[in-house]
């Protein structure tokens, strides 16, 4: 088990250190920094001046290695936009509403959607099935921008009754909960369907029914314990994510998270808060996986031994 973690481990800082790299050649192409922040009115000196406190000036390798060994510090650089905060300051700043978003729609979806796909095996066939079917291709089929705006327009345009945007009551959740969460309610029925199905027609399952055991104990103790290992692992993969594939409602519902923080870093071509972004992205996404894949291990032994 010690060696399975380790090679997680390694292959976790290998993947990190190319996203760095990615991250820091991507960085410097999204423009000049400095001919955003000076004015046409600026001389070359001041040019010169800019280059210099950036750190514009060394070759990349060096700004490469500079960014690296302040990274491993916690300093991911400052802001080159309004008070020059420190770039991981701000994104520890977002981050609280990031993860209230994924943690409510991925706690919303399992909620719905694993009853949904207990209900379509227990009715193979049925129309429950063939709706439940629909309801999974539908969500996973449908753009969460368009779902989004779609939503927006008619339940804030049309009818008034949720906000547009903005962070901090229940009505201001609902719009963003539901845009995110679609796509993952499809997810779980699908996969708890497919689970339930194959459990069901097992030896077990039948066991227990030839002893005589209640359809409910069989159904929601012997089968569905058993089909849920795929679907507790999707679910931690799901909130990874989650909290690192918001941009898209976080842009649309002007919801101040660190999706948000991402999309103004790139129109801003504030390339050390894109840096920290994504980067601390990728961090929690590895950290994350790696969680799940310990706990797999440990619930199916045949992942460890293999």
């Amino acid at each position: 088990m010690q060696r399975f973690i380790v090679r997680r481990l390694l292959q976790g800082l290998v993947t990190l250190f190319l996203v760095s790299i990615i991250v820091f050649i991507l960085g410097r192409l999204t423009g000049d920094p400095v001919a955003l922040l000076l004015s046409e009115f600026s001389t070359f000196e001041d040019q010169e001046r800019l280059t210099r406190q950036l750190g514009l000036d060394k070759p990349l390798p060096e700004q490469y290695a500079i960014f690296v060994w302040n990274a491993v510090r916690g300093d991911l650089g400052r802001s080159i936009r309004g008070d020059h905060a420190p770039a991981l300051e701000l994104v520890l700043e977002r981050l609280p509403a990031t993860l209230q978003l994924a943690s409510i729609s991925a706690s919303m979806s399992f909620l719905i959607g694993l009853p949904l796909g207990v209900l379509a095996a227990l009715r193979r066939g049925s129309i429950v099935d063939t709706l439940a079917r629909v309801l999974a291709l539908m969500g996973q089929a449908t753009p969460v921008f368009w779902l989004g705006i779609v939503a927006m327009y008619v339940f804030s345009v049309q009818f008034g009754v949720l906000p547009t945007s903005g962070y901090g009551t229940p009505k201001q959740f609902v719009l963003p909960v539901f845009s995110l969460g679609a796509f993952m309610v499809a997810a779980f029925l699908r996969l708890t369907r497919s689970g339930m199905l194959e459990a069901l027609d097992s030896e077990y399952v039948k066991l227990a029914r030839i002893k005589g055991l209640s359809e409910t104990t069989v159904v929601w103790k012997h089968a569905l314990r058993n089909s849920l290992i795929p679907v507790i692992t999707y679910l931690g993969t799901v909130f990874g994510r989650m909290v690192t594939g918001t941009v898209v409602v976080e842009t649309v519902f002007a919801w101040p998270g660190v999706g948000r923080l991402a999309y103004d870093a790139v129109m801003l071509r504030d390339f050390p808060v894109l840096q920290a972004v994504v980067l601390f992205m990728a961090t929690a996404f590895l950290v994350i996986n790696l969680v799940v894949d310990v706990l797999y291990a440990y619930i199916d032994p045949r992942i460890r031994y293999s």
